[in-house]
């Protein structure tokens, strides 16, 4: 189903009961194999892909863009980066999962309503087909299409974390009435390919209520409600303790986590990377400045093998 076909059916929808996992990690496995080895396991994201006002500002004025920048640097240095897989909050599939297989990732705006140059910034990045079909092949749930693209849930972050485009990229779509549990257990089907070279980013934000936002917005002030700042904090703190149960039961784990995430779609990316954390893994918060904005965060971290 196309994703603006899907919005007018299913905007604010509820999320459906538990889907089971059927996912056959042998088969993983065995196909993953045909992928050659690094020497270290490759880290896993979640970040923020930003506000969308700030698409245009450079590094120099925009401290998460500079982070990100930054933080791309220490993952050429440090690994090989054969390609990166964004589990991005903006394409969203109906009880589907699909995968971009296409060579040619195109560059969606899918924002509207902004002044012209908003539409002039260009990131132009190739995908991968082999490990994107790979992913079909290998978890039957995840279907193959060449539909999507880029989008601003992705390329915004990654011409800062990727600026010269020189890392094929492609997406995985959210299955928006999918169950935490089947985002968090999907995840966790991925990991073989860390072992591969391949960068797995859940790109979203764990506060995120556009009403409130927007609310805000239009009466001119833009000061956080308050609430904020006590929610982050649980996050923080429940991510460092990796009570990970509570992170997919986050609509019932707080009191706070309708307020914050009253639809799926930025929230479950965490899911998806946290899944990926081992015992061998330390997590670490490469963005965490106090919100300042009302009912968004950019906190942001990196799970990676511990020295």
């Amino acid at each position: 189903m196309k994703r603006n076909e899907f919005i007018k059916t299913t905007a604010w929808a509820a999320l459906t009961p538990g889907i089971m996992d059927t996912m056959n990690l042998q088969n993983f496995s065995k196909i993953t194999n045909e992928l050659p080895k690094q020497g270290k396991r490759m880290p896993v994201l979640f970040t923020s892909h930003g506000n969308p006002m700030d698409i245009p500002l450079p590094r120099e004025e925009r401290a998460f863009w500079q982070r990100l920048y930054d933080l791309g640097k220490e993952l050429k240095r440090d690994y090989e980066v054969k390609a990166a897989v964004v589990v991005s909050a903006h394409w969203l599939t109906n009880h589907e999962t699909f995968v971009n297989t296409s060579t040619n990732q195109k560059q969606i705006y899918d924002y509207y309503g902004f002044p012209k140059h908003y539409y002039d910034v260009y990131y132009e990045a190739e995908g991968s087909p082999d490990i994107a079909k790979e992913i079909a092949r290998i978890i039957p749930e995840v279907e193959e299409t060449e539909e999507w693209g880029l989008d601003h849930g992705a390329w915004p972050m990654l011409m800062h974390l990727f600026p010269d485009a020189d890392v094929p990229v492609f997406q995985l779509s959210i299955a928006y009435h999918a169950s935490p549990e089947y985002h968090f257990n999907l995840g966790k089907q991925l990991a073989s390919l860390r072992e591969k070279g391949v960068l797995i980013i859940g790109s979203g934000s764990l506060i995120h209520n556009l009403p409130l936002a927007m609310k805000k917005m239009r009466s001119g002030d833009m000061s956080p409600y308050g609430w904020e700042a006590e929610y982050d904090h649980w996050l923080k703190q429940t991510i460092e303790q990796r009570e990970f149960k509570n992170m997919v039961n986050y609509l019932d784990s707080h009191k706070l986590g309708k307020l914050a995430s009253p639809t799926p779609d930025h929230y479950v990316p965490v899911l998806y990377s946290l899944g990926l954390a081992d015992r061998r893994d330390e997590i670490e918060f490469f963005y965490e400045a106090p919100v300042a904005i009302p009912a968004f965060s950019e906190r942001s971290f990196i799970i990676k093998e511990a020295a």
